[in-house]
């Protein structure tokens, strides 16, 4: 497999299991050295433990901004620079819009966007002369949705949006952002989906992905390979979204 990260330090967020964790051994093979940032630190460790290349896990809750700021921290402490951040810590949770509380909204809210958000900031602080990349992991709800999941499709919408702004303000810093859209992907966070168990949104086996292809995406994205590309949202979902 290509080196394309030899030296580079990527954080992964949401990195301990499914696609996060696809992710981060997808880079990790390809050269870097791999932050695992994760709401719980013990599981972010052991998935560190697992990769071929150098790795720690952090214990990071993305939607806390001093977390994210210590997350960074730890980072540059152990590798001297940071070159990749990967936003994709997600969280979706299923009501109707009647149910939805303004806690509810905020809770999802600052996992799927404000957390982004807050590792972008940081990417601008500490990326350097040098630059960097940012892949945000949207979702095809940003364009396409279905019922009782409007904090998460909005959250992703805003995703996108945010990606677009970063690769505007980070032109003239070397800084390109990007984002990908999974569709449906083999992990719990699919199957677990009382939409999909209930039938109410159905899933041909054909749509269904594996994280290994998200990660090959990101690492493509978040590469040289890529150098010309920022701003742009890529949907890698078997062209399910072309059918809907």
């Amino acid at each position: 497999m290509d080196r394309r990260f030899e030296d580079q330090v990527a954080i992964v967020t949401g990195a301990a299991g499914g696609i996060g964790a696809a992710i981060a051994a997808r880079l990790s093979a390809e050269g870097a050295k791999v932050v695992i940032a994760d709401l719980k630190a013990d599981a972010a460790q052991a998935a560190a433990a697992k990769l071929a290349g150098d790795a720690i896990g952090v214990g990071c809750d993305v939607g806390s901004e001093e977390q994210v700021e210590a997350c960074v921290r730890a980072s540059l402490d152990r590798f001297g620079r940071l070159d990749v951040i990967v936003n994709n810590a997600g969280l979706m949770t299923f009501k109707t819009l009647a149910e939805w509380t303004g806690d509810d909204w905020l809770k999802v809210l600052r996992v799927d966007l404000l957390g982004a958000a807050f590792f972008t900031k940081q990417a601008f602080l500490h990326f350097g002369d040098k630059g960097g990349a940012i892949v945000n992991i949207a979702s095809v709800h940003a364009v396409e949705t279905s019922a009782n999941a409007a904090p998460y499709s909005a959250a992703k919408a805003g995703m996108l949006s945010l990606t677009r702004t970063t690769s505007i303000e980070g032109r003239d810093v070397k800084i390109r952002a990007n984002a990908v859209l999974p569709g449906a992907i083999d992990t719990p966070m699919l199957w677990e989906n009382p939409n999909v168990k209930s039938g109410a949104e159905t899933i041909d086996k054909r749509d269904v992905g594996q994280p290994e292809d998200i990660a090959a995406a990101v690492a493509f994205l978040a590469s040289s390979d890529a150098k010309f590309i920022t701003g742009t949202s890529l949907a890698v979902d078997g062209g399910r979204l072309a059918r809907l």
